[in-house]
This record gives structure tokens, sequence and C-alpha cells, in this order.
């Protein structure tokens, strides 16, 4: 049974990175403006821990949650502040999703030793990322690009592109402006062309699903149409079951009363894929509407993906 929380403060959980800390932060200031005191408790992930290796190789984005999410089942904290793009489809029993964000920027940004285009790049350029997603892209666009490993958290990825470790990374630029570094030198990459993952630039809280205490003082801090988007996105993941060894990527945007979505899973050298547009005039119910095309769309380009859809991590 979880432990009980009599106290009047909200325990935060949250990974200790800087960003993650940033994302936490403008969480607690926010509550706090609501007159909900909160403290932020640190827990180290997996995912932190594992540096030398893809996490593909050592059981997917879903070890930056893990250990938030056992803290949260033990009672330790009352809820948690997640990128949503590390965030597994199937939450565990007894856990739910409480609000999610506005969401900031979802592109991709290309930074390099010398700030250029990723068609300027030079021949053979050695290009940084950890993810199998943005390596299929940028194979796609470029194959003959050197595309090497690069993991650890946002300072430690731009300094060793500051070393010359790499020509350039691609990193998200949601990233880089909660962080206050959206001045460097860089190239956004069109989300049009280049898809981001989903959910990428979006912040959730996680908590338990008994939790009524809670859940009513994040509820606020719900914004509809990032969460339309999100369930649009998290069914076309869900459709797919792709594993985190899929390069799929995806993005659902609200313009006037219609949700746009477009959504593509790669070959992971880059060398094919398969993509769905769609455009649906949103109901009065429209999370039913955006789960519904999320997984239209998913399953369209499941038998054409097969190929691609990586069993499942660890």
């Amino acid at each position: 049974m979880p432990q009980s929380n009599p106290t009047s403060i909200l325990r935060l959980g949250t990974r200790g990175s800087r960003l993650a800390m940033a994302q936490s932060e403008h969480v607690r200031q926010a509550l706090a403006a609501m007159g909900v005191a909160c403290e932020l408790v640190e827990v180290k992930t997996s995912g932190d821990r594992i540096q030398d290796r893809p996490l593909a190789d050592a059981g997917g984005k879903g070890l930056f949650v893990k250990e938030l999410e056992e803290a949260l089942l033990a009672g330790r904290i009352d809820f948690a502040v997640h990128s949503m793009k590390d965030v597994p489809v199937q939450l565990p029993e007894g856990l739910r999703l409480g609000a999610v964000l506005e969401r900031e920027d979802p592109r991709d940004a290309l930074l390099a030793a010398q700030p250029a285009s990723l068609e300027a790049l030079p021949h053979g350029a050695r290009l940084g990322t950890a993810s199998v997603r943005r390596k299929a892209q940028a194979l796609r666009a470029r194959p003959d690009l050197c595309i090497e490993l690069l993991r650890g958290n946002v300072d430690t990825r731009l300094r060793r592109l500051d070393e010359q470790h790499f020509d350039a990374i691609l990193l998200a630029f949601a990233g880089l402006k909660r962080l206050g570094l959206a001045k460097r030198p860089l190239n956004l990459l069109d989300s049009d062309s280049w898809l981001p993952a989903l959910g990428q630039g979006a912040v959730g809280i996680e908590l338990r699903s008994d939790d009524t205490r809670t859940q009513a003082a994040v509820a606020p801090l719900r914004h509809t149409p990032t969460e339309i988007a999100l369930t649009c996105e998290r069914a076309f993941q869900a459709a797919l079951d792709g594993s985190c060894r899929t390069p799929i990527a995806g993005l659902a945007q609200i313009q006037g009363n219609e949700l746009h979505f477009a959504g593509e899973v790669l070959a992971p050298d880059g060398r094919d894929f398969v993509s769905r547009r769609v455009v649906h005039v949103l109901s009065a119910a429209p999370l039913e509407d955006a789960a519904r095309l999320g997984h239209e769309a998913g399953a369209a380009l499941r038998s054409k993906a097969a190929p691609w859809l990586a069993p499942a991590c660890g």
C-alpha cells in the first residue's frame, strides 16, 4: 500500500538532470501561484545512469520514468513530471496522467561546429544522436553522414560538440528553450518534412489513479489542445505497437476546429519509409476523435511498416 502523505505539501518527483529540474520547477511555480505548495524530490533513473550504450539496448525510454513510477506506487512522491516523449503508451496499473501542460515548440534543432543546415554539412560529417528516429531521418536526407552515439544530458551533448567530437548534433528545440539556450546558433528543422518524436515538446504529470487530492491540485494545469494532440500521437504509437528500436515520428496539431496529423515509420537505415497525413474536423468529443484518428493512422501503416516494427525493448 502507498505511504500516506498527511502534510499539505505535495511531493513532486523529478529526474535530476538540469532540464528535468527546470521543467519540474516550472510546474512547482505554476502550482505555487495557485496556492499549492510543492517540494521537489529527486529520483535517479536507470536512463540517467546508463550512458555507455543506446537506451534501446537497455530497455528503452521507459527507463527515464521507471523509478519515478515505482516511487509513485510506493507513496514516496505524490506526482511525477515527465517529458511526454519518454512516457510509454501503457502506464502501470494504478497510475494515470493527471495533466498535460501546454506544448513547447516540438521541432528538432541542428547544432553544428560551423553553423550550417543539414544539407550544408560536409560529406561524411559526424552527426551525434542517441535517437533511432533522428538517425533514420538523417540517413534518409544524407546517406553519407556518419551517425555516432551521443548520450548524456543537454549540457554534456553541447560540450562534446564544442570540443569537436562531432561536426553536428541533433537536439529537441524545446529543451534548449527551457534551459535558456535557444540563442545558440542552430538550424530548426521544418516539422512538415522532418517530423519530431511523438510527444516531443510536451510535459506531463503522472499520479496515482486514486489520489483525488493531487488530481484536483494539478487539474488547472491541463492544456486541452495539447492533450488532444498527444492523445492522437499516443494512439498512433499504440496502434503500431513499435518499440524503442523502431524509428517512428509524428505530430498532431489543432488548427481551428480541425485536427491535423502526420505520422511516419522509417527503416532503421533511412532507405525507406511509410507515412500518413490526415485532417479531421473535431466533434463535441475531441479526445475520442483524436484517439480514433491516431489509431486509424497507425493501423493503416502497420502492415506496410511490419519489417521495421522491432520487438519490444527489455
